[in-house]
């Protein structure tokens, strides 16, 4: 016999493997985030700056466990986490959301002495304190804290300050992502100093060439997003989920969900989402999940409204199930929809409830 020949076929370069070690990409804290002029400009820039930094140093606690969840270096991260148990099983916080809250209510403290502040982890398994008209912060260390326990990108810090009974500023930072989001009332919202706008936003003279127009966002033609939260009840369950058949028979580009109520918004305010809902059953948000993150929204264009009347209050929509131009969204209100638009806001909200 003789001896055999090693055929040897070149690959092509999609298909090379580098033996060479590549070099880490460098860390979201590492990058450089500054604060647009518009902003620096506004009423409050000073707290803007702090929340800012504050932001990106609570991300950086974050970083080191979501680059390591998953490899060998962090074979037993989530057990250092010191997971602690809120309502249920499935409601819980780590040892990080409580170090981000210190750093942040501390150094809000320092500089701003007479400020309220309410936040995720001081409140607990209690009820969240009233807002006056004392200028607050309402801060969440961690958004998505599930998300981030199992090393999922869809989480974030979300900082928020109230002025006169309202929030009028908003910093949303996502280490994962690399994204931050900042808003100010009457300024605009801005994600990696770029102005963001909802798909609800007519293109401007400048930008529209002849014979350009912007599809119609409709439900239809909409990614809708739900969270279904931490209830566990037949009940609950059947409620969440029926509202998810009644939008898909209804017919929707797709649904998702995230995971992260703060990260929701914020992409509704640029568009990567349509709307979202949430507060079908028992699944309704809390002040810190809204307070930041509706300053996007809206200063991006976009509508937030309680996906339910609450008899108490003035009421949002009419009998009719149309949005009331002049009622503005309760950032304790047990149940929430957002959109791009008041066309998807409404025909989705007649869905979710069968109206």
């Amino acid at each position: 016999m003789g001896r055999a020949r090693l055929l040897v076929l070149p690959l092509p370069a999609s298909h090379i493997v580098l033996l060479s070690k590549p070099k880490p990409k460098p860390s979201s804290v590492n990058m450089s985030f500054t604060i647009p002029t518009e902003l620096l400009g506004g009423s409050y820039s000073e707290e803007m700056k702090l929340a800012v930094r504050l932001a990106l140093k609570a991300g950086e606690n974050m970083s080191p466990y979501l680059e390591s969840k998953g490899t060998v270096v962090g074979s037993f991260a989530e057990s250092s986490l010191d997971i602690i148990t809120k309502k249920n099983e499935v409601d819980f916080c780590t040892k990080i959301d409580l170090v981000n809250e210190d750093l942040i209510t501390n150094a809000i403290n320092e500089k701003y002495p007479n400020h309220c502040i309410i936040g995720e982890e001081s409140t607990g398994t209690g009820k969240p304190a009233s807002l006056t008209n004392s200028p607050t912060w309402i801060i969440d260390p961690i958004d998505g804290t599930t998300n981030f326990a199992s090393g999922l990108p869809f989480t974030c810090v979300s900082i928020g300050f109230c002025d006169g009974g309202e929030p009028v500023m908003g910093v949303v930072f996502s280490p994962k992502t690399c994204e931050l989001y900042l808003a100010m009332k009457g300024l605009g919202s801005y994600r990696n100093g770029h102005r963001i706008f909802s798909t609800s936003c007519e293109v401007r003279s400048s930008d529209k060439k002849d014979g350009d127009t912007l599809p119609e966002k409709k439900l239809s033609n909409s990614v809708v997003c739900f969270e279904l939260g931490y209830p566990r009840s037949e009940d609950a369950i059947d409620n969440m989920l029926l509202a998810v058949k009644r939008v898909m028979l209804h017919g929707c580009r797709t649904m998702r969900s995230y995971g992260s109520g703060v990260l929701d918004l914020c992409y509704v305010s640029s568009g990567r989402l349509d709307v979202v809902y949430t507060g079908v059953d028992e699944e309704g948000w809390s002040p810190w999940d809204y307070c930041a993150a509706m300053v996007v929204v809206e200063e991006a264009g976009g509508i937030i409204r309680s996906l339910k009347d609450d008899k108490q209050k003035f009421n949002e929509f009419d009998k009719d199930g149309k949005l009331i131009t002049e009622s503005k969204f309760d950032i304790y209100s047990s149940s929430m929809i957002c959109g791009v638009n008041r066309i998807v806001v409404e025909e989705c909200r007649n869905v979710i409830l069968g109206l």
